[in-house]
This record gives structure tokens, C-alpha cells and sequence, in this order.
């Protein structure tokens, strides 16, 4: 079976949860699932995510306070409020907000 390793997300694109009440912006990519086991067997089995598809890596948020967070491309969706994100890091990695994408903000050479 040919799987389908292209993200639907971009690396700076702000999206939400598909069930819990966060969003984030999108700051590194998977192709396929690259977490621990343990991790994995955490989530509840009647809505765990498949392995075999991009998963990503969320500067986010939710009402109460601000983490980073790992999830599946199945379990995310395009975020259409406009809002920036408030993750105290978004600035360290990110340049601009634009149309509900963040321009990459160059590395700096050390």
C-alpha cells in the first residue's frame, strides 16, 4: 500500500484541534508518527490517531494557558479566527502573521 506522505500543513500555518479546544501555529514536521509508544498508548483507543500520516508540532494554546503540542494531520484543521498566537516563543521563531501564516523567521548565525 502507497502512502501519502505529503503534509496537508505548512511549517508557520496557525490550525486547531479537530476535537480539543486549542489551536497553535505549526513550527516542525513528522512524515509519520515519531513519538514514543508510551505516548501513543496514552491517547484513548476509540479516537487514536493512525501512525502512517504526517504528524506535527504546535506552538499552542487553549483558554488557560499555552504548551507545545504533537498531533495528527487527521486531527487538525485550518484555524479561521485571524488571531495570532499568544505562545511566548511565536516571536523567537516567527516574523510576520499573514492571511493565517507566520512567515519563517530567518536562523540567526551564531
Amino acid at each position: 500500500m502507497e502512502v501519502n506522505r505529503d503534509a496537508k500543513f505548512r511549517i508557520g500555518q496557525i490550525v486547531r484541534h479537530r476535537f480539543y479546544p486549542f489551536r497553535g501555529v505549526i513550527f516542525d514536521v513528522d512524515p509519520t508518527f515519531n513519538n514514543t509508544e508510551e505516548w501513543w498508548l496514552s491517547i484513548p483507543e476509540e479516537v487514536r490517531p493512525r501512525k502512517d500520516q504526517p504528524y506535527y508540532h504546535l506552538l499552542a494554546e487553549n483558554s488557560d494557558t499555552e504548551y507545545v503540542a504533537y498531533v495528527s494531520e487527521q486531527n487538525l484543521l485550518p484555524d479561521e479566527t485571524g488571531e495570532p498566537v499568544r505562545h511566548p516563543q511565536v516571536h523567537e521563531l516567527f516574523g510576520a502573521l499573514k492571511d493565517g501564516i507566520y512567515s519563517i523567521r530567518a536562523k540567526s548565525a551564531h
